[in-house]
């Protein structure tokens, strides 16, 4: 019998619905989980079990009463340290915050709320999100650092870390991110689960940047669908947001549903780390499943160069530069080092540098839109490297060479495309593998549902990590 903390959305709906299960029993049972695999991942912040309970009684009460408010009814979530929920201060991963109760719910927490969802924790972040790592400046002042629950000397990937590493552990079913750059898929790659960054615009949320989505990081793709109906109601507070589509997200098919699409295959990232032989080897298995289910698979040269990822860098750093140096001194000085020594080269940046570093946001979109359109979907490595070093920053742990690991992800945030990354293998010591699946514009439901085709396709992979007696 599956243990109450690992049962799915579906699992969990059906049981509270014959009366089975109650919304508390699956509420201690997560937090159970978490006493016993917190000690090694550090993964959660502003855990509150008193107030999840309370959460979860309220649920209870709806299904006696027979006025469930939907699906996720009762269902555990964690939510990222950055994405705001009422009463809980934002440390944003850093120690150069002043902690202050947040006023109200960011949209995707107001959604889960009005859904219903218990809410268990907060997870962890780096420094303003600005680190593909589970290293914060904020957490670190507690002696925690975020790792990996398939092997605790190794980084769960960020910046949305401790969603990563919980999903991973079984802290319930979903798990909420966000992503700019990779944020969701790279840690979901390393940690061996299912993170899905929406097209932008596709899940409201505050504040709006340029790229920043926010999605789920879950064990399933049904999962992740079922997050999606909920986060993908409108918000006005968004002016950024697409207009609300009635998707089913619960169209969902399986791999009969390959056969004659068109998929590109891109190993080739056209700058940064070079690709593992192992990640390689299994994103070409993948390639060769596909096509044997019906799908015509041919290879997708880079499109991507080194000035449009400098160019993006040098923006980010500037950015950065800009909103550290506003801080007084002090703060300042609390900001992780890397991340000092990262904005550092922006100083001295002339407008016209800043300029062509902006408009390679519009270069690499255009580069990827066109490149994709022949196709269907593509698929690719999500990350050249497995995880790496748990108190590394990122794979190349220098802060000039900070983008180096990011080479196939980024690409869909500037171009507004959705794009998943699903489990498809392990390295030989045991480390997962994540297979990135990118859809055109604004098909979200047609990703998602190449991913589910995928998990029948791909078959079953190691068990999950248990933690350590």
């Amino acid at each position: 019998m599956t243990e109450l903390h690992a049962l799915n959305v579906g699992e969990l709906h059906a049981a509270y619905r014959a009366g089975n299960l109650s919304p508390m029993d699956v509420a201690r049972a997560v937090l159970a989980q978490i006493e016993r695999w917190e000690p090694h991942v550090q993964a959660t912040w502003a855990l509150d079990a008193e107030a999840a309970m309370v959460m979860a009684h309220t649920s209870a009460t709806r299904w006696q009463q027979g006025r469930p408010l939907g699906l996720l009814d009762g269902v555990p979530v964690t939510i990222k340290e950055n994405i705001a929920t009422r009463g809980v201060p934002m440390p944003m991963g850093t120690a150069a915050t002043e902690l202050v109760q947040a006023a109200e719910d960011a949209p995707p927490a107001a959604r889960l709320r009005e859904a219903g969802a218990v809410f268990i924790s907060k997870t962890t972040m780096p420094d303003y999100g600005m680190l593909s790592s589970g290293l914060s400046s904020f957490h670190a002042q507690e002696g925690r650092l975020t790792r990996n629950p398939w092997a605790l000397d190794k980084n769960p990937g960020g910046s949305s870390a401790g969603a990563g590493a919980a999903a991973a552990a079984g802290y319930g079913p979903l798990h909420l991110g966000t992503d700019i750059g990779g944020s969701i898929r790279l840690p979901a790659a390393w940690c061996g689960v299912v993170g899905f960054k929406p097209s932008a615009g596709r899940v409201p949320i505050k504040p709006p940047y340029l790229g920043r989505v926010a999605g789920p990081l879950t064990r399933t793709v049904a999962d992740a669908a079922a997050m999606m109906s909920v986060l993908s109601l409108p918000d006005d507070r968004d002016a950024t947001r697409l207009p609300w589509q009635a998707i089913d997200w619960f169209d969902l098919q399986d791999a009969a549903s390959v056969r004659g699409l068109r998929i590109g295959l891109m190993l080739d990232a056209g700058w940064g780390l070079p690709v593992d032989a192992d990640i390689t080897a299994a994103v070409q298995d993948a390639a060769r499943r596909l096509e044997a289910a019906g799908a015509s698979v041919q290879a997708l040269p880079a499109f991507t160069t080194r000035e449009m990822a400098d160019g993006i860098n040098l923006f980010w750093r500037t950015r950065s530069w800009l909103d550290i140096q506003a801080l007084p001194q002090a703060q300042q000085q609390k900001v992780l080092p890397f991340i000092r020594a990262w904005v550092a080269a922006a100083d001295g940046c002339s407008a016209a540098q800043l300029f062509h570093g902006y408009s390679q946001f519009a270069a690499l979109r255009d580069a990827a839109v066109a490149a994709c359109h022949p196709f269907d979907f593509v698929i690719s490595p999500v990350a050249p490297v497995s995880a790496f070093a748990a108190e590394w920053a990122m794979p190349s742990n220098d802060p000039l060479r900070a983008m180096e690991h990011i080479g196939f992800t980024l690409p869909f945030n500037m171009s507004e495309q959705p794009a998943i990354s699903v489990p498809c293998a392990h390295t030989a010591a045991g480390l997962p593998i994540g297979l990135q699946i990118i859809g055109r514009r604004h098909d979200d439901i047609g990703v998602l549902r190449l991913a589910h085709a995928w998990e029948q396709l791909c078959g079953p992979l190691r068990p999950w990590p248990r933690p350590p007696a």
